[in-house]
């Protein structure tokens, strides 16, 4: 589709604005009602950060205030995920909502007032904790909206399932965790969702914008780890063993081909990158074995799939070509991030009501991840960007996401509330058409 039929596109949808929503504006005081809240809200949990699987203040945070709503509570999801159930007054679609409550082990460096000083020790190294990705303003965004639609809850024509995840960034060695958990403990069979909304905020945009992308979104993450195998010798007479170092510098090419190579990447793009390669201890000792980790980046689950068989039988072979072994170990992390692309189309006149038409940015395709996707993967779903950098600072001088300087204007948590829930009345006025 071009730019103009784009336009043309966006143009038409948003003519249809006001038709398509709650013919009411009680919402647009309860938001700005709710808005010093959601500033107090999150410099608190920004204060008080906690790791994936360990969020139990934050969670504890979270519940008290949705059962002071009155909605029907889960807690200990997950570990520690919150699940809060609204039950509008007319009958409708049930919205699922999503904000992730983990931190980073990350020392903050950005001198706020509210700045965190928690510690930890963060496989086996004393690390600071710091809400770097923002997940901080998404728990308060949804706290916020939640406020103000259980204060509607009389013109509700459908339901709300408020989801607050725990280790989106990924659970602790050993343990489960995030959406993939949540999941699979239950919280869709129970509630039964239609549709699913998240967003995320970020450096990249300034505040004002909200970016999209209909389809294939963030990119797959996987892990690999290969072994290669070989028989220890003296550095001088190679001949006498195996060298699993020569070895594992050709798998390291042979595998780097296979994206440039072996892939239809006309369909969609693709990374394998490796990360650590360790092996021996000498200089004129030919080691045992070379240890070597990757990740895996993608945007077509196919492909994944055709990804993981090639890095086996690459490395595999040209071990075994040099007397070696390779032993490949794929670690499957987190799905392609699809944002379906009728839910998109229909959603965007919401986020125009949010930033108005130029401040919607059709973005590129992103290859961090999201575990937003195991949802998106069961009932349509979008997942959108908010500008958190301030207006008059550009995006490529702001700190990024993970950054011990990563920063988040307030006067976004505004639009990010208001966005989602435009996103549950705006769906349930167009579902009751």
């Amino acid at each position: 589709m071009n730019k103009i039929t784009k336009t043309i596109g966006l143009s038409v949808l948003l003519t249809g604005l006001t038709n398509n929503a709650i013919a009411s504006s009680d919402h647009i005081k309860l938001l700005k009602a709710v808005e010093p809240k959601v500033i107090d809200w999150r410099r608190d949990i920004h204060q008080n950060p906690e790791l994936g699987n360990r969020e139990v203040r934050t969670a504890a945070k979270v519940a008290d205030h949705l059962k002071k709503l009155g909605m029907q509570v889960e807690t200990q999801v997950a570990h520690t995920g919150v699940v809060g159930f609204l039950k509008g007054a007319k009958p409708g679609p049930t919205i699922m909502l999503r904000a992730d409550m983990d931190a980073l082990p990350v020392t903050e460096k950005t001198n706020l007032p509210f700045s965190s000083t928690k510690t930890t020790n963060y496989r086996g190294v004393d690390v600071g904790i710091m809400h770097a990705c923002g997940h901080d303003t998404h728990v308060a965004m949804l706290m916020g909206a939640a406020e103000v639609l259980a204060n509607m809850q009389n013109e509700l024509a459908g339901n709300v399932m408020f989801v607050f995840q725990p280790a989106e960034e990924g659970a602790p060695e050993g343990e489960e965790g995030g959406a993939e958990l949540m999941l699979k403990e239950g919280i869709f069979k129970r509630h039964q969702p239609d549709v699913a909304f998240g967003l995320h905020i970020t450096s990249k945009l300034n505040v004002g914008q909200i970016g999209y992308r209909s389809g294939p979104t963030m990119a797959s993450a996987d892990r690999f780890e290969i072994t290669v195998k070989g028989e220890q010798t003296h550095g001088s007479t190679p001949w006498a063993g195996a060298d699993p170092i020569a070895a594992a510098a050709q798998v390291v090419s042979g595998v780097n081909h296979i994206v440039s190579r072996q892939i239809n990447i006309t369909k969609e793009p693709a990374i394998v990158s490796f990360g650590k390669i360790s092996g021996g201890v000498r200089n004129n000792i030919i080691p045992e074995e070379v240890n070597m980790v990757g990740t895996i980046r993608n945007f077509d689950m196919d492909n994944r799939q055709q990804i993981f068989e090639r890095i086996k039988h690459t490395a595999e072979h040209i071990a075994q070509a040099s007397g070696n072994k390779a032993e490949v170990v794929i670690k499957e992390g987190y799905p392609v991030t699809v944002n379906d692309p009728a839910l998109t189309d229909k959603m965007l006149p919401s986020l125009a009501k949010v930033v108005g038409r130029h401040g919607l940015i059709e973005m590129p395709k992103v290859t961090g991840a999201e575990d937003f996707s195991f949802y998106a993967m069961e009932v349509p779903g979008l997942f959108v960007f908010l500008g958190g950098t301030p207006k008059g600072t550009h995006p490529k001088d702001a700190a990024s996401n993970h950054s011990p300087y990563f920063f988040a204007d307030e006067s976004a948590f505004k639009l990010g509330t208001r966005a989602l829930t435009e996103f549950t009345l705006d769906y349930m006025a167009q579902s009751s058409q």
